[in-house]
């Protein structure tokens, strides 16, 4: 095995993606593929919990891998791959669990908060952080980039990692999560950006659609004239991930002076994201009209992705049993 650092994650295929997804995951996945060999994969079974239509998810799959390449991941620099391209992710999340309590998979927050939000408590969504596990342990991953939610899955991962390594032998190294740095984006209404929330502002929207949404941002009723505190405003907090430091204190100088109303500070938000990612929604057009090649990308980096995840399986095998006498 490879002595670099050994980047893993993923994306569920369960709706567009959004300016949360991309400064809480995309920007950081994308620029790892420079520090480290990169792993990254559409977590099309994860998507199956929440999204059993079968044209809707192999239409998502695909549009997540059109975001991707578009937004600048490198297939020469990263893995790039289809969840179930790798199938025996499957059969070590079985084999994981012959290791694992019961009580750990009870403790798990996320099934509990999609639950409330009325997701189906199937046994999928129940043992979803054995999925993940797998997903992590198969290409023996040392750094998972992953937001804040998430963290509870990878200190999981570390338990159940050392629970088989502990009843069979070092196979496993351990784990370690990485937050991208200031990656809280807050949706139109304030809380955190998640489509599940409804609330997000989708990366290649454009034109009245985009308008419309950035129109919609919540704010509180300060009067035009009077002035305002940049440092709560939904639209200001936005803006920050798209200006400069000097235009970010332009505008903050004009929230403290007054006069300024929020209908106007969301007309420069609008041009700040729009311009920010409109090369990206050129770069997209192009790749949807070569629907060959990247489909040649996923089946490519599924074949490099299943290389490695034989390589553990072979090791796992010998050493729980399974290899013949």
């Amino acid at each position: 095995m490879s002595s670099k650092i050994r980047f893993l994650s993923g994306v569920q295929p369960s709706g567009r993606l959004h300016i949360g997804n991309y400064f809480g995951a995309l920007r950081q996945h994308i620029a790892l593929q420079e520090e480290g060999e990169a792993f990254y994969f559409i977590a099309n079974y994860h998507a199956m919990t929440s999204v059993q239509v079968p044209e809707l998810l192999s239409q998502q799959t695909f549009d997540v891998a059109l975001d991707y390449l578009s937004l600048g991941l490198d297939p020469k620099k990263a893995v790039f791959f289809r969840q179930n391209d790798v199938p025996e992710v499957s059969e070590l999340s079985w084999i994981l669990s012959c290791v694992t309590g019961k009580g750990l998979l009870d403790r798990a927050t996320s099934y509990k908060d999609k639950v409330q939000r009325g997701i189906s408590p199937s046994m999928g969504l129940y043992t979803y952080p054995m999925l993940m596990a797998a997903d992590i342990l198969i290409y023996r991953s040392n750094v998972v980039p992953v937001g804040e939610d998430q963290i509870q899955h990878i200190e999981m991962t570390r338990d159940i990692a050392q629970s088989f390594n502990n009843t069979y032998e070092e196979i496993f190294p351990m784990p370690s999560f990485r937050l991208d740095k200031g990656a809280k984006v807050p949706g139109v209404d304030g809380q955190k950006m998640s489509k599940s929330y409804g609330n997000t502002i989708e990366i290649f929207d454009e034109g009245k659609s985009l308008r419309k949404k950035i129109m919609s941002i919540v704010t509180d009723s300060t009067p035009v004239e009077e002035p305002k505190d940049p440092e709560t405003c939904n639209v200001f907090s936005l803006f920050k991930l798209f200006a400069n430091e000097k235009e970010q204190d332009s505008l903050r100088e004009q929230y403290l002076a007054g006069g300024l109303g929020y209908g106007d500070a969301k007309k420069m938000l609008f041009e700040k994201l729009n311009s920010f990612f409109t090369p990206f929604r050129k770069e997209r057009e192009k790749l949807k009209a070569d629907k060959e090649y990247v489909n040649q990308v996923l089946k490519s980096g599924g074949e490099k992705a299943r290389e490695e995840a034989r390589k553990t399986m072979t090791d796992i095998y010998k050493a729980v049993g399974l290899s013949p006498q």
